[in-house]
């Protein structure tokens, strides 16, 4: 049994009582010193030091009851998580915003359970998690087989700050593809501040991407620092964008991806609306931005469960605040 029972807490509180050593008790209770250690000193009477089965056994209870996976997963609780869920909320993210406004929620873990079950019962609720239920596929070892763009500087020599995410402006780039490589969104995310930018593309060219990628951070221009992309073609005018919108462009080692993590989780997000093998050709740029606007507007873990856009309009009124997640 992993949590202590009322009888070996009485053994606890007797033979603490006659001076045993706390390796003794627990060789007693055929438990790890440390669990003795910390119930002494966690379940104790905080005024006189003084440990009492009883009042340990409550303090325990009490612990149990506020947690909160022992909040009822009621009707209101069911109706509350399934609204946001059906917005695109992932479980993580309901339990986060709900503690945030005082509502309350059952865990992330017994939201995920409603989910399945609601799944094998032929319920829909899966279809708006992020992979929709779907496994991970395990990462290959594949070697980079691409050309080697001109000019490029490589990640290593990227300054320690933007690792730190200390400051907004440090960006990543990115394209998702639509079916048959016809169509394409170029989405750009700021590191700190989770805001993601997108914009439709005819293809891969790497002109119209480079003028795209600057009329789309043109209006940010005053605060970005840098910009990081994989080693795909389409980032050839790299040049051109760190020219015109004064910044530093650097490119991640071929297929690590983990260099782009923050990218690559928004894109996966944004698959949850533009699916992947799905046509392009008909997307138009209000279903670009309305995408764009839901995920600005979702409350982030990092952030503290604030959306982008609250977590900016917070910290860009004072040019003194340090960004920090």
């Amino acid at each position: 049994m992993k949590h202590l029972t009322k009888e070996q807490r009485y053994t606890i509180a007797v033979m603490n009582n006659k001076s045993y050593s706390q390796k003794d008790i627990a060789f007693a209770i055929e438990k790890d010193k440390s669990v003795v250690s910390r119930e002494l000193r966690r379940n104790c009477d905080k005024r006189s030091g003084c440990y009492s089965n009883d009042l340990a056994q409550r303090k325990y209870n009490q612990r149990q009851k506020e947690k909160p996976k022992h909040i009822s997963f009621s009707s209101e609780v069911e109706i509350f998580a399934e609204s946001w869920l059906e917005r695109d909320y992932s479980p993580e993210q309901i339990a986060g915003r709900a503690k945030l406004e005082g509502i309350n929620c059952v865990s992330p873990e017994r939201l995920y359970q409603h989910i399945w079950r609601d799944k094998k019962q032929g319920g829909k609720l899966h279809l708006h998690l992020r992979r929709k239920g779907r496994k991970y596929r395990k990462r290959g070892a594949a070697k980079d087989t691409r050309g080697i763009i001109k000019d490029r500087i490589d990640i290593s020599q990227r300054p320690a700050i933007v690792d730190q995410k200390q400051r907004l402006g440090d960006f990543e780039i990115d394209t998702v593809i639509g079916q048959n490589h016809k169509g394409a969104l170029l989405t750009i995310n700021d590191r700190v501040s989770s805001m993601v930018l997108i914009a439709k593309l005819n293809g891969k060219n790497a002109e119209e991407l480079a003028q795209k990628a600057i009329e789309v951070l043109n209006p940010f221009k005053e605060w970005t620092h840098t910009i990081t992309a994989d080693n795909g073609k389409e980032f050839a005018e790299h040049k051109t964008i760190s020219k015109s919108l004064t910044l530093d462009f650097y490119f991640a080692k071929p297929y690590h991806s983990w260099e782009r993590g923050a990218n690559e989780n928004t894109n996966g997000l944004i698959r949850q609306y533009f699916t992947k093998g799905s046509s392009f050709e008909n997307i138009t740029n209000q279903d670009v931005k309305r995408v764009q606007d839901i995920l600005n507007n979702r409350p982030r873990k990092k952030l503290g469960f604030l959306s982008p856009c609250e977590f900016l309009s917070i910290h860009l009124t004072n040019p003194k605040v340090a960004f920090v997640t």
